[in-house]
């Protein structure tokens, strides 16, 4: 199974993480004018779509994006889980959010698809290894998937609000596991202009269902960020079992640079 080599990469810059609030502001207010445009994407198909908050989010911060896909056409559902603090949220073993997809697959009879923010990215891939019969695809956005922990600006809340150590055996365990693509079609969303984790380890490995789609924007900003909305029902939109790389031809390849691998 492909994986990503693990490289020492620093922390995104004091000047990144200080600009995060107003970019991502910004990004938010720029929705109503690109709306007409974001209307646009591919209808979907009406199958369920999980969408997990990122590190000590609610699934407040997912509302945006669940309203864009709810009007799309898509089944979405929230997590339910509360504030994303990683065990302390979905269980130790990660329990609850394997529960919680359950419930969502035995209530509508098919594949869920999941879409997961900076954290909640690193989690929708692991539990598409717990589930991968259950779970359609991922997407995560700005999510650190390889590298050390200690390339973001948030490890040390990480540790202080979960009481993990990233150091502690499980703990590597789950990062080394994590570095292995998922089991499933995965695209991974990132920007360069990253605050918080280092855009180096928010990509996919190459490999025959991974993709990488790079946009313009902060890390807070990037699940109000318009391009990363389009890109997201771009990918949902795609039939099941039919997965293929994003098209950047034409002017999408102004507003989404390269694929990044």
């Amino acid at each position: 199974m492909a994986s990503i080599a693990i490289e020492p990469v620093s922390r995104p810059s004091l000047f990144l993480i200080l600009t995060e609030l107003p970019r991502a502001i910004a990004e938010f207010s720029s929705i109503p004018l690109a709306s007409p445009f974001l209307m646009q994407a591919p209808k979907g198909d009406g199958h369920p779509v999980m969408l997990l908050p990122g590190f000590m989010a609610t699934e407040n911060s997912m509302k945006p994006l669940a309203r864009y896909l709810g009007k799309l056409g898509y089944d979405v559902h929230h997590w339910d889980l509360g504030r994303n603090l990683g065990p302390k949220a979905i269980g130790d073993k990660g329990e609850r959010l394997i529960a919680r997809l359950d419930e969502i697959h035995a209530a509508t009879g098919k594949k869920v698809s999941l879409v997961g923010w900076s954290l909640g990215g690193t989690l929708a891939r692991q539990l598409s290894r717990r589930r991968p019969d259950l779970v359609r695809q991922v997407i995560s956005l700005g999510s650190p998937i390889s590298g050390s922990p200690k390339s973001t600006n948030a490890w040390r809340a990480y540790q202080w609000m979960t009481g993990q150590k990233i150091d502690d055996p499980e703990v590597k365990a789950q990062m080394a596991e994590s570095h292995e693509v998922p089991p499933v079609p995965a695209t991974a969303i990132f920007s360069r202009q990253d605050g918080v984790v280092a855009w180096q380890t928010s990509r996919e490995a190459k490999a025959p269902q991974t993709d990488n789609i790079e946009v313009n924007g902060s890390h807070c900003g990037l699940g109000v960020n318009p391009a990363v909305l389009w890109a997201v029902a771009d990918r949902l939109a795609m039939a099941e079992g039919d997965w293929k790389p994003f098209e950047r031809s034409g002017l999408k390849s102004f507003v989404y640079p390269s694929s990044g691998h």
